[in-house]
């Protein structure tokens, strides 16, 4: 394989297509950020995320880490992390597996909890290695299968935003440069890298096992949608960067409607008859708000409709009637007529 000091060694004709988001994407990171990380599963886009990834830090003079989850699910586990290890000598670029367990009987599914624990374990590599950034290899495809899966669900303005190019979580800064970028040029690349080098990605029997939702969607839907309506990517990617500036503005009207309700700075408590003053949907929207400042986890919405009914129905701004609607690890109460939520 190619020498890891030529940084172009790696990249195919045409490269421009991936590089140049990311060029943008480490251009915009504060001076003082000396390296980032790119999560590598070992699959063709986060191997071809490593890849040029690896040119645009050295142009951008940062380091770049390699950090790959190792949920231990598939017996090929070993394998896919020792393929990780090869690409990031390659490159250049150290790689550190991420070992988790993931709980079988979490009660979010084995989906969920496997994303739950990538997560944990990018906070604890980050906070080891000194990172605040990490690159995501989603592109426009996952993207728009998500909006599908998010549209399935029922969910609001801000869950058919989608994935943002830019979020915060745990105190670190997850980079998307590749929402724009279709599934056929990243995989065309995985294909000329694998053909020049030798090195070929590999292949999560996930992706294929309809149990799992994604792959459902992906088997199922997909093939439907390029057949009926080719370029439906592209549209529901549109879609999706609509909703996050309409869930924007719902965020900024609802912090808006918080900050009129006398909130308190010590208690983070709201005035209950302020808050009856708002139209319905207002009050439904500054109530998400406002539990997701405290740090509580997001409500169905049976189970937000359940606390706007009995919020709404309370006669207690006196001292004759409290309330107490457990949520989660959060139990909200009115005393006083005002509106708190303190840990259980």
């Amino acid at each position: 394989m190619a020498a890891a000091s030529d940084p172009d060694a790696f990249l195919p004709p045409g490269r421009d297509a991936l590089t140049s988001p990311l060029r943008r994407a480490l251009a915009a990171l504060p001076d003082d950020v000396r390296a980032v990380a790119a999560a590598v599963s070992g699959g063709a886009d986060s191997a071809m995320l490593a890849v040029h990834a690896a040119a645009a830090a050295r142009e951008r003079g940062v380091a770049l880490h390699l950090l790959h989850v190792h949920h231990g699910l598939f017996e090929q586990a070993d394998d896919w992390a020792q393929r990780v290890r090869k690409l990031g000598d390659a490159l250049g670029a150290p790689v550190h597996v991420l070992r988790v367990t993931v709980p079988a009987d979490g009660g979010v599914g084995i989906e969920a909890a496997a994303r739950q624990a990538r997560y944990a374990a990018f906070a604890q590599a980050a906070q080891a290695l000194a990172l605040r950034h990490i690159l995501l290899a989603h592109h426009r495809d996952d993207q728009a299968e998500t909006v599908l899966l998010r549209l399935l669900r029922g969910a609001g303005p801000a869950g058919l935003a989608a994935m943002s190019a830019r979020t915060e979580r745990d105190g670190l800064v997850y980079l998307r440069p590749w929402l724009d970028v279709p599934r056929a040029v990243v995989r065309a690349a995985a294909a000329d890298y694998a053909a020049r080098h030798g090195w070929s990605p590999v292949d999560d029997p996930s992706n294929a096992d309809d149990r799992y939702t994604r792959a459902a969607v992906r088997k199922r839907l997909v093939p439907v949608l390029d057949a009926r309506w080719p370029g439906w990517q592209g549209i529901l990617a549109r879609h999706a960067r609509l909703a996050e500036e309409t869930a924007s503005i719902l965020d900024e009207v609802a912090r808006q409607d918080l900050a009129s309700l006398d909130p308190s700075a010590q208690d983070g408590s709201f005035s209950l008859a302020r808050w009856r003053q708002l139209s319905a949907p207002r009050q439904a929207q500054v109530l998400r708000c406002w539990l997701a400042q405290q740090g509580a986890r997001m409500p169905t919405e049976a189970r937000l409709a359940e606390l706007l009914r009995q919020l709404r129905q309370l006669h207690s701004l006196g001292h004759d009637r409290q309330l107490a609607w457990n949520h989660g690890g959060h139990c909200v109460r009115v005393v006083r007529g005002r509106v708190f939520a303190t840990p259980r």
